[in-house]
């Protein structure tokens, strides 16, 4: 098997005290590691940093999606056992597809009870977990979650969250996902205001992010590796605007992985950008050529992610092991209240 191929290829030693458990006072103050993909070469700046490296007609590319508060702890209608459901995907008509802890002890047709406002009741079962679930409830749904649940940590977050407004970027806007797309969460409203009179055009898209983005590498050969579907949305105005940058060769600055890959999905489908809804598995590891993105914001992610396979992918695995062990050295924060990356292209 080709070594680009094989899921241990994409490791790196990160010590345990390096993974940000609470996020930074001030959003834009985190670090940021600049890394040309080009060269390879690496800076150590500060996040704010950002404006000096994006230029005049430059168009970034945020996620708007809005983190619901997903993650649900409820008993089973007839024994009283905890369940954990979380909230993965609307599929619906109140038709959730959830990821279930413990899911051996619900079978179809079991309910879970959250309180006197909420239920759910299993419809379909999937492998590792997953399973499609039919909500009932009283009211309106995004205000019984706010009231029961709880924000959707990852599980290498150890703190709890003081203010759930520190999971959320300052442009959430279109309520439906299970994760935050974490590489937005340095933006303040200032620094987007300060980036706009500097002449950068700044656009959106929407990706809720779900199991795709977050489920873990099992297989040993990463062509093996299942992603999940996640649903994604561009307007016009958007399309209207990345086609002008593209035929002007202007750049593309995308921030996260999600507006990644929601920019090279909807490019690869229709050879330009145009509005649309859908969704998408894509998987983007090394071999694959960029037809949407220059320049990447976005987070340190986890060792043999579908993430770092991403990233690897645009600058290059050998400049991204690189970076990530001199962040390493240098104590930068990780993972999703951590620092951030700038992977720049100066072609």
């Amino acid at each position: 098997m080709e070594k680009e191929l094989m899921t241990d290829y994409y490791d790196y030693y990160l010590p345990e005290d390096l993974i940000a458990q609470t996020p930074l006072t001030d959003r834009s103050s985190s670090r940021l590691l600049v890394l040309d993909k080009e060269t390879g070469k690496t800076e150590d700046k500060i996040f704010k940093d950002i404006t000096s490296y994006l230029n005049k007609g430059d168009v970034l590319v945020l996620n708007d999606t809005k983190v619901i508060p997903a993650r649900l702890i409820g008993t089973k209608e007839e024994t009283g056992a905890v369940i954990e459901v979380l909230l993965l995907k609307d599929t619906g008509n109140d038709e959730w597809e959830v990821l279930l802890k413990p899911a051996k002890r619900l079978k179809e047709g079991t309910s879970v009870i959250f309180g006197d406002k909420l239920k759910c009741t299993v419809i379909e079962k999937y492998d590792d977990g997953l399973a499609k679930v039919k909500l009932i409830y009283k009211g309106i749904l995004m205000e019984v979650l706010d009231e029961l649940g709880s924000m959707p940590l990852p599980p290498y977050i150890h703190e709890k969250l003081k203010d759930k407004d520190r999971y959320q970027t300052v442009y959430a806007k279109n309520v439906g996902s299970a994760a935050a797309p974490t590489a937005g969460l340095h933006f303040t409203k200032e620094l987007l205001n300060e980036l706009e009179s500097k002449g950068v055009i700044i656009t959106y898209v929407t990706l809720h992010v779900g199991l795709g983005t977050f489920r873990p590498v099992t297989e040993d050969n990463i062509k093996n590796h299942e992603m999940h579907t996640e649903s994604y949305y561009m307007t016009k105005e958007t399309a209207d605007i990345l086609n002008e940058a593209k035929k002007e060769s202007r750049k593309i600055i995308a921030v996260g992985t999600t507006s990644v890959r929601t920019l090279e999905t909807v490019i690869n489908k229709y050879n330009e950008f145009k509005a649309c809804t859908g969704d998408t598995n894509i998987f983007i590891y090394p071999g694959y050529t960029f037809k949407a993105v220059d320049s990447l914001i976005t987070n340190f992610h986890l060792p043999k992610s579908t993430l770092i396979m991403l990233v690897s992918a645009f600058a290059g695995r050998d400049n991204i092991i690189n970076a990530y062990n001199h962040a390493v050295k240098e104590k930068y924060r990780f993972f999703s209240f951590g620092d951030a990356m700038f992977i720049q292209s100066n072609k």
